[in-house]
């Protein structure tokens, strides 16, 4: 379950958000004053942030620039508070929207469920960026799927369709072994005439080119009897 912090003064306002966001499944705690907020942020550890700018011990400004020096949970603001100019410096501080009292629950809820899946693909992205970045440090092949391409260090490399789908297969699953019949299946559809032979010869034009020598290869290494698997750079040969 995703979990809300709501920082909120108003007692009945904090207790109909609590019980309508909890009614949508969240998981809530509430804050009554910037302190409380603070604390249970780093206790609670929330997916969302419900923050109103009138508290008793914080400007809610204030307590969003100190949130944010900390920690990058999406913060809504909800506030009387319509002006122009209080949305902007609100936002410039680290909110991530605003939304205006009176507001419809659903839309509040609609906005709940923007920002967590805003947060959780900016996640996903940072850890894609990470495994990137260790590939490159511990690899000298890396694939942009995207755009089809095989780099061998730092140089595009060109392959067929299939050669490109059995190096996906290897750099997708480092160490595992895979029988011939294995990488036939992987690629049986782009390659109609695909043989054992055929996967044999794949391997050797791989081997030519992402190799510094083809006949004492490192990364496609054959396990015999078996087929053949990918190693890291990182790896040492046996």
């Amino acid at each position: 379950m995703y979990k809300i912090l709501v920082i909120e003064d108003d007692v009945m306002m904090s207790d109909m958000l609590s019980m309508y966001m909890s009614e949508e499944g969240y998981v809530i705690k509430q804050a009554a004053t910037g302190e409380q907020g603070l604390k249970l942020l780093e206790q609670f550890n929330p997916d969302v942030v419900l923050l109103d700018l009138m508290l008793p011990d914080w400007d809610g400004t204030e307590l969003c620039l100190k949130i944010r020096q900390t920690s990058s949970v999406p913060i809504m603001i909800v506030s009387m508070k319509s002006e122009v100019s209080e949305r902007v410096q609100a936002l410039r501080a680290g909110a991530d929207d605003y939304l205006c009292k009176p507001f419809s629950m659903h839309e509040l809820s609609a906005r709940v469920e923007a920002l967590i899946r805003r947060a959780r693909l900016m996640q996903t992205a940072a850890a894609g960026a990470e495994v990137d970045e260790l590939e490159q440090s511990e690899t000298a092949i890396r694939l942009d799927t995207e755009r089809r391409l095989l780099l061998v260090r730092g140089t595009q490399v060109e392959t067929t369709f299939s050669e490109f789908e059995l190096m996906k297969l290897f750099l997708t699953h480092p160490g595992k072994v895979f029988s011939r019949e294995d990488l036939i299946n992987a690629i049986r559809g782009f390659d109609s005439f695909v043989t054992d032979r055929a996967i044999d010869v794949h391997i050797v034009n791989l081997r030519r080119k992402v190799e510094r020598n083809p006949k004492e290869p490192h990364f496609i290494r054959t396990v015999w009897g078996v087929g053949y698997k990918y190693v890291s750079e990182a790896e040492p040969a046996h």
